[in-house]
């Protein structure tokens, strides 16, 4: 039944007078048990369309994201509010800690989980005890994105809404072009989910590609830019290597606190960097693209990029960090000629080649069942993500069940000509995505218009300067200066922040 005084109810649990874009109407439908499509620009505020019906409705509220230190945030933002009845199940906790969670897990209406933890029998068992009334899948583009192979148990959602009780489903985004928006309906299997599209654009933004000979030509030229102006950056890499030397070289050449992050860190130091960046104690973060889903800083001025990414999808998210007070900020890609050739190795690690097809059914013909996943990817000479591909091919086609290997002649016969199909098809579906992004950087016209072409029907009015086809000059750019944070305050974890930070010692 719908909730009658929203902006009341908006009021008393949030402390906001009026609903920012979209969020009403998504909402609404939420109330009526609709499932819902919303595609919401970032910052708009897409985890409200989820926390306020977890406070109007019976039950509870199941919420997928991607990232633990996203859950971790969120859930403290929470809690700072005074919502109580809020927890996050992940990796962070020790056995004694989760088993109390699940042992109490009815006593809570919002509970956040990754995909992978769906999985996990002792928490499916208990989630199946719970009155789920909404189902939600927080950056929802990830199920296309990453689903096929990096993250296949994004493509099991639809057994995991079946399983508690096929309640209604929320699937949001910031960023999701028309065929992302219906993989996603598909794989979720809600193929008449009501649509919520807003555009994408960020009218505060302004664009810019400059070409350059050399990485240190690159270099030279963040340096540049930091030194004008002392401003919150975020500079992405698709290396980690790179991410960490260039924050090591910033750090020596400027009087300015540079931090790098990337997946190969550990779970806590990579947390500590983030909350460290939040709170305004560092001016610039050397990341991958690890970093950023879900970071609610305001204040980001720049985003540069010194690797272009794999995807217009994966740009347009990164850049959507920067400006989220809607005040002017600025997007700067760096490219040089072989800037390419990463791009292509990053894919080529994402997707096994066919080959590798033949050598797993080679291996899967003289044993009965599979190994331990880290065995298998050293046994077939995998990457984590190309295992993980072919691993949900043989769960699909059957060959698989429950790790024992069903073997049949007809069967596998039919499995590897639609293991090939679709391996084929996603190679496809990744070369058109790396050839649009590297067309963008090559287009001379309007990058804004041509960014979002792909998404929505033309773009609003823009607010500041519009790219450097249109006459911006980024080292003209007024972007607001922030006021100098304070020293980072010495604590217990000094050694550790020395380690992070790259630096000589932080007493000095």
């Amino acid at each position: 039944m719908l909730r009658p005084r929203l902006h009341e109810q908006l009021n008393n649990h949030f402390g906001f007078s009026e609903f920012r874009e979209g969020q009403k109407e998504i909402i609404e439908d939420v109330l009526q048990g609709q499932d819902v499509l919303g595609i919401l620009p970032t910052g708009v505020g897409k985890s409200l369309c989820y926390q306020l019906p977890s406070l109007l409705t019976h039950g509870t509220t199941l919420v997928v994201s991607p990232l633990i230190s996203l859950m971790v945030d969120q859930v403290k933002q929470l809690k700072a509010k005074g919502y109580k009845s809020v927890i996050a199940l992940n990796s962070f906790m020790d056995y004694r800690e989760r088993t109390a969670a699940l042992n109490q897990l009815n006593n809570y209406r919002l509970i956040y989980v990754s995909p992978e933890m769906l999985q996990n029998p002792k928490i499916e068992k208990v989630l199946h005890t719970l009155d789920v009334s909404l189902f939600v899948i927080d950056e929802a583009h990830c199920i296309s994105q990453w689903g096929h192979e990096f993250r296949t148990d994004y493509l099991k959602m639809d057994q995991v809404i079946e399983k508690v009780g096929n309640p209604p489903v929320l699937a949001l985004s910031a960023t999701a072009a028309p065929d992302v928006q219906k993989d996603i309906k598909k794989q979720l299997g809600r193929t008449n989910m009501i649509d919520h599209i807003y555009p994408m654009d960020k009218p505060n933004i302004s664009f810019a590609v400059e070409f350059h000979e050399h990485q240190d030509d690159k270099k030279a030229r963040i340096r540049h830019m930091l030194a004008a102006q002392r401003l919150p950056t975020m500079i992405y890499f698709s290396s980690r290597q790179s991410a960490e030397l260039v924050a090591e070289e910033l750090n020596i050449a400027l009087d300015q606190r540079v931090a790098f992050y990337h997946g190969g860190m550990e779970q806590m130091d990579r947390l500590l960097v983030q909350q460290q960046f939040m709170k305004d104690q560092l001016d610039v973060i050397c990341c991958t693209s690890a970093f950023g889903m879900g970071v609610d800083k305001p204040n980001i001025r720049r985003v540069i990029h010194y690797h272009f990414p794999t995807q217009v999808e994966s740009y347009i998210q990164e850049i959507g960090r920067a400006g989220r007070d809607g005040k002017p900020c600025a997007s700067i890609v760096l490219y040089t000629p072989h800037d390419q050739l990463l791009p292509k190795m990053l894919m080529e690690r994402e997707l096994p080649e066919e080959a590798a097809i033949e050598r797993l059914f080679a291996w899967l013909t003289n044993h009965s069942a599979l190994l331990p996943d880290e065995e298998m990817h050293e046994q077939l000479q995998l990457s984590e993500s190309q295992w993980n591909f072919l691993k949900y091919q043989l769960e699909e086609t059957q060959v698989i069940f429950q790790n024992t290997i069903m073997f049949d002649v007809e069967l596998w016969s039919k499995a590897k000509m639609q293991i090939r199909t679709n391996l084929r098809k996603r190679w496809n579906y990744k070369n058109e995505k790396f050839h649009q992004m590297r067309d963008w950087l090559y287009f001379t016209g309007c990058r804004r218009l041509k960014l979002y072409e792909p998404f929505q029907e033309g773009v609003r009015d823009a607010e500041v300067d519009c790219c450097d086809h249109c006459g911006f000059i980024i080292d003209d750019a007024q972007l607001m200066e922030e006021e100098a944070a304070g020293v980072i305050t010495h604590n217990s974890w000094d050694v550790r922040l020395k380690r992070i930070f790259l630096q000589e010692s932080i007493n000095e």
